[in-house]
Order: C-alpha cells, then sequence, then structure tokens
C-alpha cells in the first residue's frame, strides 16, 4: 500500500523524502525502544542510526525467466548480491515489451534478459533507455533460439516447414528472426502460418499438436525433448542464416541497465554490474553447477535441468572488436528488414564498468 501511494507521487524529490521521513520514524522507535528495554546510551544508538541499514539499496530487476536468466537467480542464492550492499526485488516480465515499456517508465532499472533489437529500439524513442551492461553470446554450440517440430511431423530440414503452423517466442525480435531464418532457406511468409505465444505455453502446444513447429528458446526446447513431443530440427540459427557465421556470435540478449538508474544511484549501478560480471563468471566457469539454479526460478522441470545448454556470457568491457562488429552487424540487420526504424550505434549503448 505504502509502496502504491509512492508509485502515484509525481516528484522524485517527494519519493525520496518520504522515504527517508520513514527512517527517521523508524529510528525514533528504535531509540525510544534502546531505552526503555536496553539502557543503551545516547551516543551509541544515534551512532547505530547514523549507518546505513544493511540490504537497503533496492533494485527493482525485470526477469525474463529464460535459461540466460541463470547468473541472476545464482546471484541471489550465493549471496553475492548481499555481499555488495544490495537487494534485488524480481519482476518476472515475460518478453522484450514489458522489460521495454517498465524501463522506460522507471518501473524497473535493470532488465537481465533484454532482447537487444528491442533494447535498441527502446533507444531510439528515449536514448540510453537500455544500457547494456553484458550481452549474451549464443550459436550451435550455446544454444538458445532453435527450431523445433511436434513428435510425428516429418520434417527434417527447415525447408521442410512449407504448410506448417509454427508458434514463435514472443516478442517482435523473435518473429521477424525466425521469419528471416525461414526466408533464407526459400520459405516465403504465404508458405507457413506463425503466432506469437508465451513462454510458457510452448510445451503445451507441442503436446497437444496445436501447431506443427516452432521458433522457441531454452529451457523450453530442451523440455520437450525431454518429454518426448518435440525434437529441436536446428538450433543456433541467427548466427548460421542471419549472421552468416554458424560458430560466431549471435548478442541477441543481454543484461541492461537504465540511464535514470545510472545517474541518479551510480554507486548502487555501478555494485549491480559488480555482482552481474561475478555471476556471469561463475555460470561460465562452472556451467553444470550454476544449471541448478533454473530449478524453481524458470520454467525447468527438475529432471531437465542438467540438459540444458548454457548461453556464453559477457560483460561490456570483455567485448572485443570483433564482438562488436558482429554485435552491430545483427542490430543492422533489424534495420534492413525494418524492425528498427534507422541505423543504431550499439557502442553509444554499451555500459562498461
Amino acid at each position: 500500500m505504502f509502496r502504491l501511494i509512492l508509485s502515484a507521487l509525481p516528484e522524485r524529490g517527494m519519493f525520496v523524502l518520504a522515504t527517508c521521513s520513514m527512517r527517521l520514524n523508524e529510528g525514533r522507535s528504535m531509540l525510544h525502544f534502546g531505552f526503555r528495554a536496553l539502557g543503551f546510551g545516547t551516543a551509541l544508538v544515534m551512532a547505530a542510526m547514523a549507518q546505513p541499514a544493511a540490504g537497503q539499496d533496492k533494485v527493482k530487476v525485470g526477469v525474463f525467466p529464460t535459461a540466460s536468466s541463470v547468473p541472476y537467480f545464482a546471484a541471489i542464492e550465493r549471496g553475492f548480491f548481499k555481499e555488495q550492499g544490495l537487494e534485488p526485488e524480481t519482476i518476472r516480465l515475460i518478453g522484450g515489451p514489458p522489460n521495454v515499456a517498465a524501463m522506460i517508465t522507471n518501473q524497473i532499472e535493470a532488465a537481465v534478459v533484454l532482447v537487444t533489437i528491442e533494447g535498441m529500439n527502446a533507444n531510439l524513442k528515449k536514448p540510453g533507455v537500455a544500457m547494456y551492461i553484458g550481452v549474451h553470446s549464443q550459436n550451435k554450440t550455446y544454444q538458445m533460439e532453435q527450431f523445433v517440430v511436434r513428435k510425428g511431423y516429418t520434417a527434417e530440414t527447415l525447408k521442410d516447414l512449407k504448410g506448417a503452423r509454427i508458434m514463435s517466442a514472443p516478442g517482435p525480435a523473435n518473429v521477424v528472426a525466425a521469419k528471416a531464418v525461414l526466408a533464407k532457406v526459400g520459405l516465403t511468409e504465404r508458405d507457413y502460418t506463425i503466432d506469437q505465444l508465451d513462454m510458457g505455453q510452448h510445451v503445451n502446444a507441442m503436446t497437444s499438436g496445436t501447431f506443427d513447429a516452432g521458433y522457441t528458446l531454452e529451457p523450453q526446447a530442451s523440455t520437450m525433448r525431454k518429454l518426448g513431443v518435440a525434437r529441436t530440427l536446428e538450433a543456433g540459427v541467427i548466427t548460421k542464416y542471419i549472421l552468416g557465421d554458424e560458430n560466431g556470435n549471435a548478442f541477441a540478449a543481454g543484461c541492461a541497465i537504465t540511464s535514470d538508474f545510472i545517474k541518479s544511484r551510480p554507486d548502487v549501478a555501478r555494485r549491480f554490474a559488480a555482482v552481474w560480471k561475478r555471476a556471469i563468471e561463475f555460470v561460465n566457469d562452472n556451467p553444470q553447477e550454476a544449471r541448478k539454479y533454473l530449478a524453481k526460478n524458470t520454467l525447468t522441470p527438475e529432471d531437465v535441468v542438467d540438459t540444458v545448454p548454457m548461453v556464453h556470457y559477457y560483460t561490456a568491457g570483455q567485448l572485443t572488436d570483433k564482438h562488436k562488429e558482429e554485435f552491430q552487424r545483427f542490430i543492422d540487420f533489424s534495420t534492413a528488414v525494418g524492425t528498427l526504424p534507422e541505423k543504431v550505434d550499439i557502442t553509444k549503448y554499451l555500459q562498461a564498468y
């Protein structure tokens, strides 16, 4: 109730004032209790009041719970946030558009799995709203996006999807990527139907036969294979068909924070970035151990956890010139097909710490 009242206040200064007032009132209550019950000296209590309370630096984080969100959950459960004096508030948002909308309106300060096409589109509307502190590489080895077909469907190649009813991961970026890949193998939009579907429905849709095929993500693809309701037709399709290098890096998503967050709370933003760096290093170095954090945090059954592929994570500061060129090429593709209305320089929206 208190949070809803504050969010309705028009001025940020009023929010800060209300927060400070609340803390001061709490402090007076603690001081009164100290005199009566414990007999602490005034100076000691006042000194304690002057210290910032542990865990009071809260960060509102949008989380799209795909497999690539695992560093975030690992950071929570391994105490990385706590060590930096941060308390993340997890807000689950499915797909890029809800995360973008929440960032633009300052409802969240960070998004741990933000599709880069949609992040860059947001930056055209509000420059700096999505500053990437890290990006995820996906390809045929570090699998994320892939085409699957239901049990009993006879397709052996992507070209065999002519006439198929296809579901897609939500968001315009995913739909455009799926169509672009199919175009590369010679299929036009008249050759199939494609509809966006919430990620939580992908497994059920394959099980029921509502769709013949799907452009899906992890961990849903691994879950389908485990249940025997679908098989992967081809993974790592962005690098192969869109970037033209199946061993390259498709930086299709990443962890982004807002410029408002960076400017208003620079030290908190820096500590958040430090947590993210430590978390992705842990995942990159210990993928098998990291997989356990998929269970209960994402739509991953416990008996599937050990088989889910991991993407590879980079901080913005770790990107080489080649990486940046690959990233730029992926975003340029989006401009060429009309998903982005104009060219975007990705280097303007990389935030290295």
